[in-house]
């Protein structure tokens, strides 16, 4: 792999972000052969980089430094010259709230191109109006009624999947380990729990209001309402907004694991990474890795009513490895291809939506993030 700063046209990128930093790799629409740039902010533990396709195109990255504390970037040249916020995020509602890390980025929707949203631990959501140069709280979330009864999943207790309906400026969706999701319908002054038929098994009341573990949260983008989430005690998926929420984990081989992704033409296809997690029930810690130490992605092409394990190309004994909740993504092309990355440093990939798998790149430091975006 050489190093490559400039995609040409139809080219696809995928973003892997790093606790040591963040790595481009870049393909031609055939995906047969890659190049890699990066690391971008090396030594820092990048949690999440993004494409933001709206105007020229723009790479978000969150990262955590033990020196410097938690910063966003973002660069217009992928990677070649980057700037920070003027005034980053910081919680004025509470002042015992102290921000611990940055998790995740998500550009706004196509029509409010200077808006984009971050989600960071413990618990709290940001806003820019003016393309990052400034964020303001989302005090509904940190002020929530309930949050007394919110707790630190095994990463602390942050939020993680922030869901935009793209329909209307005033819905949205966020998940937050382990308090649950929660949606506004007032653009963000309040939020309601949407964790009906969600279980908690970690809990006195295994089906609580607020408490439950979601690790990834995903909304398909030609079908909005339908939600999917990776949780901490199954696969669920809802059908009308997160206002209830079906159990879909029957025929994986464990309810536990994190990452999520979904094919972005079917919203009936999903895929997960099944992992053990402890013996017993409670929160944190454990096992972690998958299950019966056969790496296998289980897809679904009917909504969750069946699950199929994709093996070919991915090892099958002694593959003790795990991924974290922001660690798989797909494409947008035809057929379409599916990444995951791990905690020790290996990216694989399909390009036929998981029938087949190949290793696109080794040794690099542990993943925290991968995404992908094809620029046309």
């Amino acid at each position: 792999m050489t190093d490559h700063s400039h995609p040409s046209q139809s080219d696809i990128l995928v973003l892997v972000g790093t606790r040591k930093g963040v790595f481009i790799f870049s393909s031609n629409v055939d995906r047969k052969s890659w190049e890699m740039s990066g690391p971008h902010w090396a030594g820092s533990d990048t949690f999440h980089a993004v494409y933001d396709e709206r105007g020229d195109g723009r790479l978000w990255v969150v990262r955590n430094d033990p020196v410097f504390g938690s910063e966003v970037h973002w660069s217009d040249d992928l990677g070649e010259t980057w700037q920070s916020s003027q005034i980053g995020p910081h919680v004025v509602s509470d002042p015992s709230v102290e921000l611990n890390s940055l998790w995740h980025v998500t550009p706004g929707r196509a029509d409010e191109p200077d808006v984009v949203y971050l989600g960071a631990e413990p618990a709290t959501l940001f806003k820019s109006e003016d393309a990052g140069e400034t964020w303001n709280e989302v005090e509904g979330i940190t002020l929530h009624p309930t949050r007394d009864r919110w707790m630190p999943g095994f990463g602390g207790m942050c939020l993680h999947s922030i869901v935009l309906d793209p329909n209307s400026k005033d819905r949205m969706t966020v998940g937050v380990s382990a308090a649950g999701v929660f949606g506004t319908e007032d653009g963000g002054a309040t939020w309601s729990p949407l964790n009906r038929g969600v279980r908690a098994d970690f809990m006195p009341e295994p089906f609580p209001e607020v408490g439950q573990c979601p690790h990834k949260m995903l909304a398909h983008p030609a079908k909005p309402d339908r939600l999917y989430q990776q949780n901490h005690c199954g696969v669920f998926r809802s059908d009308n907004g997160g206002s209830e929420w079906l159990d879909i984990s029957s025929d994986l081989p464990s309810r536990f694991g994190l990452p999520l992704a979904l094919h972005p033409h079917d919203s009936d296809t999903a895929y997960v990474l099944p992992e053990d997690k402890v013996v017993g029930d409670q929160l944190g810690g454990g096992i972690r890795f998958v299950t019966d130490a056969k790496f296998r992605i289980f897809r679904t092409r009917n909504a969750g009513q069946d699950w199929e394990p994709l093996t070919n190309g991915l090892p099958q004994e002694n593959a003790y490895l795990h991924a974290m909740r922001d660690g798989m993504a797909t494409d947008t092309l035809d057929p379409c291809g599916v990444y995951v990355g791990t905690s020790t440093g290996q990216l694989f990939f399909s390009r036929d939506e998981g029938d087949s798998w190949d290793l696109l790149t080794d040794y690099l430091p542990p993943i925290n993030s991968v995404e992908t975006v094809v620029i046309v």
